[in-house]
């Protein structure tokens, strides 16, 4: 099997701005204007310091990232490997040739004054690439390696353009046989089905991934939180769920951190006691037992630990006189994900996300 070059991304400027210039001008450009020219910044330290003495206010990963892209752009790219740039709204990748070393060109563009000379040879339609190589392709650095498996797609699509068309003729004959016209259909419509399908699966492959992914960054928010922010969320989520709620002072909190009710006071059941642990370490069951010592028949607990619950301290909310809830932090993130649109100013200050649209 032939090994496609070296390949590496190139974006033209926000939402593909540039993408025009970039081929009539044969090159690809990356800004970071303020710091001049990088010929001679030869090696990735000596980035890295160009970089923190531009931007001292940067944190670590900012300075890193960012000579991260300058010294690919100025360093490892080679005359010998493949360049792409997207064309959004073509919806279409730009492939070329690199075609010599690392130049300073204010005259290009005063924002984008660091090119790369190409020859252009040919495009790839996004929609010909697989879901691998779409997500593969997604990311927002401007400078970045395309993984072997995409290149390898990219060079096989850009070596054979007429299987494209073949693959898209048969699709839209078999689009237009459905519609009811009188255009025959051998084994395509199969192999489009397929194709679906197995489209269909990567999809939702991706997706389940970024969840899970997304799952584990709101956990890891809510475990900076500090005890008392924690308090407060908790307290927060509870009033998103329809109870008004008391948060106990910092000090000893009399066998609860919070007390919820309907009407706030306690006149009106059910009357919930909750305490909120958060730590490492998961609950025992004298733990569990200490807090619903002083419970009365009509009482309703809640027990919150970041840490989670040992099997004992299960087995003793289960028999215990009066109905004891535990959450642990995957509970905790399903209920906030669950009333995010109705929790308040404060508890979403604890919380911030964003909402993600998925196609459907």
């Amino acid at each position: 099997m032939t090994i496609p070059p070296k390949t590496w991304m190139v974006r033209a400027g926000k939402r593909g701005a540039l993408i025009d210039r970039f081929r009539n001008a044969s090159r690809v450009a990356i800004g970071w204007a303020e710091l001049g020219s990088l010929a001679a910044v030869a090696d990735r330290p000596a980035m890295v310091a160009l970089v923190r003495a531009q931007w001292p206010d940067w944190n670590a990963y900012e300075v890193g990232n960012n000579a991260g892209q300058l010294h690919r752009f100025r360093s490892e790219i080679q005359a010998s490997d493949r360049v792409i740039s997207y064309d959004p709204e073509g919806r279409v990748y730009h492939v070329g040739a690199v075609g010599g070393g690392y130049a300073f060109e204010p005259a290009f563009d005063p924002d984008y004054p660091n090119v790369r000379p190409v020859a252009w040879i040919g495009t790839v339609p996004r929609d010909a690439l697989s879901v691998a190589a779409k997500n593969s392709l997604g990311s927002v650095t401007t400078v970045f390696q395309v993984p072997a498996d995409t290149a390898a797609e990219l060079d096989a699509l850009l070596a054979a353009p007429e299987d494209r068309a073949t693959v898209d003729l048969a699709a839209s004959v078999h689009a237009r046989g459905d519609a009811g016209g009188d255009l025959a259909v051998g084994p395509a419509p199969s192999a489009t089905l397929v194709d679906s399908a197995a489209e269909a699966a990567a999809e939702q492959e991706l997706f389940e991934d970024l969840e899970a992914k997304a799952l584990e960054f709101i956990k890891d928010r809510l475990a900076k939180l500090s005890a008392r922010d924690m308090e407060l969320f908790v307290a927060g989520l509870l009033r998103a769920m329809g109870y008004k709620t008391r948060v106990s002072p910092v000090g000893p909190d009399r066998g609860r951190d919070i007390f919820a009710s309907p009407d706030g006071l306690g006149l009106e059941d059910p009357r919930i006691f909750v305490e909120v642990k958060h730590r490492s370490g998961a609950i025992g069951a004298p733990t569990v037992r200490s807090f619903l010592g002083g419970r009365r028949p009509g009482d309703r607990c809640l027990y919150v630990s970041t840490g989670g619950f040992a099997r004992d301290a299960k087995y003793e909310a289960d028999r215990a006189a009066v109905p004891l809830s535990l959450l642990d932090l995957d509970d905790l993130v399903a209920l906030a994900l669950e009333h995010y649109d109705t929790l308040d100013v404060e508890a979403k200050r604890l919380l911030a996300l964003k909402r993600l649209y998925w196609p459907a």
